[in-house]
């Protein structure tokens, strides 16, 4: 059976959908690409934007999600922690 992720493994799986769509997303594509439902992805958007890992973007009425520094800055040291962790055979 599969183990339950960690909220800062959700929070990575985010930042990394927004990262790999060239830093532009639309929040459907978060929601497949996170594996959340609806309500528990608007609260961590939420959150992320409050505290400056993502910005929201808004064209007419389409809303977008860029990474901020702070979000690449995440997900590269999310990253490197993982393997590391790892490379010792300590998996999260």
């Amino acid at each position: 059976m599969a183990k339950k992720r960690d909220r800062l493994q959700i929070i990575y799986d985010i930042l990394k959908a927004i990262h790999d769509k060239n830093n532009r997303i639309r929040p459907t594509h978060i929601l497949y690409k996170s594996n959340l439902s609806h309500q528990m992805m608007e609260e961590y958007l939420r959150e992320l934007i409050a505290k400056s890992f993502i910005i929201e973007n808004k064209i007419n009425d389409n809303k977008t999600y860029s990474l901020t520094q702070k979000g690449f800055d995440y997900v590269n040291k999310y990253k490197l922690i993982s393997e590391f962790t790892d490379s010792f055979g300590l998996e999260q």
